[in-house]
């Protein structure tokens, strides 16, 4: 890697970012079990920034802690002014900050922002130059194999974002018209290896530590980015560590690990904001929590319209009885 990035990332796995689900609560707990992985929140447009700097907003989802770094701020946007006013207000936070030109959310892509980005690339390095003009903190892009199958550009892609002053790549083995389906086409990014000089980390279907060195062989990427696999276990990503220093697999966590984890997440969540907000945010994470189980669906059903905190901790306590 190169020295700036080296010393900042001492670990070979990452938490990607994801859209409402990588906030300060499942950042936190990430960390409690992995002390040198590069955290990532999730992504933060660069015009709801401005408007949540001015009072406009919750600051929610800046919040950090001093034992969350490294870590990353992700932003998105197609306005060169608005991102290197982002990179400017964020300076004072990240360790880094990532650039999402991946994202294939419907939302995201039409307004210019994310994955759509890619048929772009002029404007892309712009944003890059912006962005680095904004911040003396390294900048990395997070990006995709291309928008669709017959556009999969992510070599020149990153060569143009290497040249515009990224110094980091974190790559989604998809096209953006697959989204999340398919399977990730980890062995592509041997080709963007050999084109740039930048560290890569690679990204998609990386769920456990056997497939984290499949994918390593497969890609011959610097490391792995781990997004959907972490939900429901936040100690994958040192499971996933401890595996590629020692080669040994660590015992999956009981289900009375999972509850209590759960348990902690749900806390986390009403601290951060408020008890009704927090548990109707925290209602996406329970399938996750107790997948597997006997009776998941039904207690999932159980779960997701409780709203009264006393008895979904009754519910959660139920779980643990579950033969």
């Amino acid at each position: 890697m190169q020295s700036r990035v080296r010393d900042l990332i001492k670990s070979r796995v990452s938490l990607a970012p994801m859209a409402g689900i990588t906030d300060y609560v499942l950042r936190s707990l990430v960390r409690r079990y992995s002390k040198t992985c590069l955290l990532t929140t999730e992504m933060i447009s660069s015009e709801y920034l401005a408007q949540t700097l001015n009072g406009r907003g919750g600051t929610e989802i800046l919040k950090r802690d001093n034992n969350h770094s490294p870590i990353s701020y992700q932003i998105s946007g197609h306005k060169p002014d608005m991102m290197y006013l982002a990179a400017k207000n964020l300076t004072q936070y990240a360790d880094m900050i990532d650039i999402n030109m991946g994202c294939p959310v419907n939302k995201v892509v039409k307004g210019q922002d994310g994955a759509s980005l890619m048929r772009n690339i002029p404007l892309a390095a712009d944003l890059v130059k912006a962005v680095k003009d904004g911040t003396a903190k390294p900048v990395s892009v997070k990006f995709r194999l291309g928008y669709t199958s017959d556009e999969l550009n992510y070599i020149e892609f990153g060569q143009a974002m290497q040249e515009a002053g990224a110094e980091f790549i974190t790559i989604h083995a998809r096209t953006r018209s697959q989204m999340y389906t398919g399977k990730a086409d980890w062995s592509k990014i041997k080709d963007l290896k050999r084109n740039v000089d930048i560290p890569i980390f690679a990204n998609g279907d990386v769920v456990s530590a056997e497939s984290a060195v499949q994918c390593l062989e497969e890609s011959g990427a610097d490391g792995v980015a781990i997004g959907r696999g972490i939900l429901g276990n936040p100690m994958l990503i040192n499971e996933i560590e401890h595996f590629l220093a020692d080669g040994e697999i660590l015992p999956q966590p009981s289900l009375e690990e999972k509850i209590c984890m759960l348990k902690m997440h749900l806390d986390e969540e009403i601290r951060l904001r408020g008890e009704k907000v927090g548990i109707k945010f925290c209602r996406k994470f329970y399938p996750y929590y107790i997948s597997g189980i006997k009776n998941a669906a039904k207690i999932r059903s159980l779960l997701v319209t409780e709203e009264d905190y006393s008895k979904i901790i009754t519910i959660l306590e139920s779980v643990m009885c579950v033969k």
